[in-house]
């Protein structure tokens, strides 16, 4: 039985397949639109995933879709006429997209597949995040806990997982919700909403906490499990096109600063302080659930599980033995969710977990390209590269890498989800105390203040790592170990925020932020055989088992997803070499822009 996941419409849109329960392909719109979080209907994302498994449209027994659109408009209406007369502004922008597609959900995505006709399942938003969350996890048993934006009416859920049946038990309702507190403090500070909240959680260890007391003062009313109440006052997203009202900015000081513009000792503290809050929300609410359902696993998704630095201190607090986060966790996940639930949870078919092994595949669920196809888009574009042994491609990048040099790795099936996991990443020295500069400013074309992430063979975390799991999907943040770090300079600690930012603080400076942290994926052969096999090469290279690895893109760019999204790439940028499958590409040996203006039209680099 075939059945396609969806989820469209508000951000990062994506589809997926089921084949007898089993995942065999996921995919984000953006990879194939080429539209950061891109939000319109997954129709090239499905089309992959059917062309993936060898189906047509035919042979799809139900589509599945991540929301109730009748109740999720319910709740738009009903908070229009709540704040009525300010909410009509907010309200009349949003109702031709609705009246023209979102109430007719049905027909919108029997038409956008191409006139399917077989059945429908919609499936409550925060449910499909529970099932995302549970469903592919190794556990047989779990507490679940859901936290982002907002859904229908739920911005944040807690249940129980058993076998083939999740049971939701509680929820937070709009306009109550921990994602638009995150949000409106991304808004503030002159971060994009829904794309800017991780920059936010970087910036955090360059401030002080100085105005966590007056959030909690003033901004949320939270109880000890958890559960909380914000003051409506401070905040402008119920009725008006922005996050934050006047009474916040009144209460923080002055307007929100202006996007791209320089970045203040009062941004930072402001973005160490709504991080602080968000981990003390994140903590109660997990304790909570863990103490309510008298289980010791837990399962995270929902955007909110996104903020990695949380999902490490639960782990650190030992609020449970185990955790397992959905590697999709914002909306892109919802399409796994919707039908995991359609086939677990309406079909009733069995589920299987072994308790130590999820049905994740590593997410690496996207499309792949042999290298006989990455041979053919070489040759006709008379791109010069050198084709390699296969049994020397690690060999050789290690020692490149070894060098000093920046690596794009193209490998096997795209990552499902916002992280590069070792099939579309950016590679470098983590010893490198320039690396971080290098790639920041002439690669990724983003804030210097941007951490980078490190891979690190699984058998050698704790060499390095203070982490007692697992982290494969680089969801979870842990401290260097002690004898690593280096001692800050006397002088260098009364310096103020990104004063401190070249200052080393480990002997892996590339992946060690301010404040002794790593957002980390511990690679396993078997969840990513390529990035594995390279790190043992470099390990014998260098004997260093770690790798900085960043997502294969610049900013404002999707991550790379075909052979010719990453030449262009890594063409715009000052990436050394290219490794596509077998193929090694030199950046010194590439055609020069201003040679051949066809070459330069096919790339778009003019």
């Amino acid at each position: 039985m075939n059945i396609l996941g969806l989820s469209a419409y508000y951000h990062d849109s994506a589809a997926c397949l089921l084949r007898d329960g089993r995942l065999v392909a996921a995919a984000q719109e953006e990879r194939f639109s080429r539209k950061k979080h891109d939000s319109g209907f997954p129709k090239n994302a499905a089309a992959y995933c059917l062309k993936d498994a060898g189906l047509t449209l035919a042979d799809v027994d139900c589509v599945a879709y991540y929301e109730k659109p009748l109740v999720k408009f319910d709740r738009i209406l009903e908070t229009a006429v709540a704040y009525a007369p300010f909410g009509f502004r907010s309200f009349s922008m949003a109702l031709p997209v609705w009246l023209k597609k979102k109430l007719w959900m049905r027909e919108t995505i029997r038409e956008e597949l191409g006139g399917y006709q077989g059945p429908l399942r919609f499936v409550e938003h925060h449910e499909a995040h529970a099932a995302s969350a549970f469903f592919p996890s190794p556990f047989k048993e779990a507490a679940i806990l859901t936290m982002d934006g907002v859904g229908e009416w739920a911005t944040a859920s807690w249940g129980v997982g058993r076998g083939n049946q999740i049971d939701l038990k509680a929820e937070l309702r709009f306009p109550h919700s921990l994602g638009m507190l995150y949000s409106a403090f991304t808004y503030y500070t002159g971060f994009k909403v829904n794309s800017g909240e991780y920059k936010v959680m970087g910036l955090a260890p360059y401030g002080e906490p100085r105005y966590a007391d007056l959030i909690c003062r003033e901004l949320i009313d939270l109880k000890e499990d958890g559960s909380f109440r914000l003051a409506k006052k401070y905040f402008n997203y119920c009725a008006g096109l922005t996050m934050t009202s006047e009474a916040f900015h009144e209460l923080f000081g002055g307007p929100p600063r202006e996007p791209e513009t320089k970045l203040t000792q009062r941004d930072m503290d402001l973005a160490a302080s709504v991080q602080m809050v968000c981990e003390e929300v994140m903590t109660r609410m997990a304790r909570h659930v863990v103490r309510e359902t008298g289980m010791r696993d837990l399962c995270l998704a929902g955007g909110v599980a996104l903020n990695c630095v949380g999902n490490g201190r639960i782990l650190r607090e030992k609020i449970c033995d185990r955790i397992w986060i959905q590697p999709a966790a914002g909306d892109a996940g919802g399409a796994v969710g919707a039908a995991a639930m359609v086939w677990h949870g309406a079909l009733g078919k069995p589920r299987e977990a072994d308790g130590v092994h999820d049905a994740q595949q590593g997410s690496l669920l996207g499309p792949a390209f042999s290298d006989e196809q990455i041979a053919e888009f070489l040759s006709e574009r008379k791109i010069p590269h050198r084709r390699l042994e296969p049994s020397k491609v690690c060999e050789e990048t290690a020692k490149l890498l070894a060098q000093g040099k920046v690596i794009g790795w193209f490998q096997g099936r795209m990552e499902f989800g916002p992280r590069a996991l070792g099939a579309r990443s950016i590679l470098g020295d983590p010893r490198d105390k320039t690396m971080q500069a290098r790639m920041n400013m002439k690669i990724k074309f983003r804030e210097g203040f941007r951490p980078f992430a490190p891979s690190v063979l699984r058998e050698r975390c704790h060499d390095y790592f203070d982490l007692e799991a697992e982290s494969p999907y680089m969801l979870l943040v842990a401290r260097v170990r002690p004898e690593r770090r280096i001692e800050e300079p006397a002088e260098a600690r009364k310096a103020f925020g990104l004063e401190r930012l070249n200052n080393p603080r480990s002997d892996l400076p590339a992946v060690t932020h301010i404040d002794y942290s790593a957002r980390l994926q511990t690679v396993s052969r078997e969840g990513s055989a390529p990035l594995y096999d390279l790190l043992k090469a470099f390990e014998r290279e260098t004997g260093c088992a770690v790798l900085v690895n960043t997502s294969f893109n610049v900013r404002g760019e999707p991550i790379v997803c075909t052979p010719r999204d990453a030449y262009a790439c890594f063409m715009r940028t000052g990436i050394d070499h290219l490794v596509l499958g077998s193929h090694m590409l030199d950046k010194t040996e590439q055609p020069k822009s201003t040679e051949d203006k066809k070459w330069m039209k096919e790339f778009a680099l003019d």
